[in-house]
């Protein structure tokens, strides 16, 4: 697997909206920051907080556009990238977007993530 191939997985993984899914695909060590400015460190806080979000979100559609590669090497991959979501939360429309930096490290040919930081993208 190259590290492209890791986004695709992930988007993948991320629309099924199921933990068992996702969790593949991260470091035990993994770091989050939503755009909330919320930090989970450490899978099972991660866990805790996907979970919450798949099930305030229904039918959660996330896609990662504009993906900029800043390191690619053998052992570490780290990207920036746009994102945007859309779903329904308590019966209405809700849709966001931002930017990310994501850092992905291989160990033994798998790729998993160990930080992705979301963030609200500037005002103009």
């Amino acid at each position: 697997m190259k590290p492209e191939d890791f986004i695709i997985a992930y988007e993948k993984a991320l629309r099924t909206q199921d933990w068992k899914s996702v969790e593949p695909l991260f470091h035990d060590n993994v770091c989050v920051t939503f755009s909330n400015g919320s930090v989970h460190i450490g899978k099972p806080k991660v866990k805790v907080a996907f979970e919450n979000n798949f099930s305030l979100i229904k039918s959660e559609e996330y896609s990662m556009q504009n993906i900029k590669w800043i390191l690619k090497t053998e052992a570490t991959a780290v990207f920036l990238f746009e994102f945007a979501w859309s779903g329904i939360i308590n019966d209405k429309h809700a849709e966001g977007n931002g930017i990310g930096t994501s850092v992905l490290i291989n160990q033994n040919g798998k790729w998993t993530l160990l930080t992705e930081n979301l963030s609200k993208k500037a005002s103009s």
